[in-house]
């Protein structure tokens, strides 16, 4: 699940900045950059949902019904204490309802939040269930589904220790059929919200990738929605590679002490 934070944070400077290239000074403090890193909305929903999970395994686990309804107290919990991190209009509105209701979005703010799915879940229907679950309270288009559900079963799957090979093969014959490069995408890629726009593209940075650094700068040089794509590109790649420590040690500085909280918690209940 670091591996989604250090993705946003990574990328929250190109997000209005794109930056086609992956030379780039990695992680820019405020001293060091006009535009500096900074953690968004990514980062606040993914722990979010990550203290939902943690809550609902606490009361015993019980329905998926009962994950959903600590999901919309968490991400609303959440979000009303960070209420500039960066939310969607229709987002913005949902977290402000007294009554919230689902509003068939394929935004990737599904994908982007739903990594924690993947190391909670023991099992591979488990991760499908929870992130379900957690998904259809406000992304509950078909789209907005699959993306999500992409994203964790491909963390899962590298947590796991599944080959690229294996988890290429398995993106593309459940979800999306991938089928360009990166360099051949990066001259005309743009800004696109949509799961079907950008989890492909996040998933191809990783399967693109050599290392986690790599990975996250695969995801920064094709533009677009910059810092959600390295965030989902870095829920994978950190699953897979692991996250590097100095690289953590950065990340961790951009977090404030309420969010390294729910981060550590979280990771020592799912070691």
């Amino acid at each position: 699940m670091i591996g989604a934070i250090v993705g946003d944070i990574a990328g929250s400077r190109f997000e209005w900045h794109n930056r086609k290239s992956k030379g780039f000074t990695f992680l820019k403090g405020e001293r060091e950059s006009r535009h500096p890193c900074h953690f968004t909305d990514d980062s606040v929903m993914t722990l979010a949902v990550a203290d939902a999970i943690m809550k609902w395994r606490e009361a015993g686990g019980g329905t998926y019904d009962a994950l959903s309804a600590e999901a919309v107290m968490s991400m609303q919990e959440f979000g009303r204490r960070y209420p500039h991190a960066g939310y969607g209009g229709a987002f913005r509105r949902w977290l402000r309802d007294v009554s919230p209701q689902p509003y068939n979005s394929w935004g990737n703010g599904s994908a982007m939040r739903v990594s924690a799915c993947g190391w909670a879940g023991r099992t591979l229907d488990e991760v499908k269930a929870m992130s379900r679950a957690v998904t259809k309270v406000t992304h509950n288009h078909p789209e907005g589904i699959k993306g999500a559900e992409a994203t964790a079963v491909a963390t899962f799957l590298a947590r796991a220790g599944k080959t690229m090979e294996e988890l290429k093969e398995v993106v593309v014959r459940d979800y999306y059929p991938l089928g360009f490069t990166l360099d051949e995408i990066r001259p005309t890629y743009e800004f696109d919200v949509s799961c079907q726009g950008s989890v492909p593209q996040a998933l191809e940075a990783f399967f693109e990738s050599t290392s986690f650094e790599d990975a996250i700068r695969n995801a920064v040089s094709i533009g677009g929605d910059s810092d959600t794509i390295a965030a989902i590109c870095g829920a994978v790649a950190g699953a897979y590679y692991g996250v590097p420590d100095d690289i953590r040690a950065k990340a961790e500085t951009f977090l404030d002490e309420r969010l390294l909280k729910a981060l550590r918690d979280f990771e020592r209940t799912f070691a």
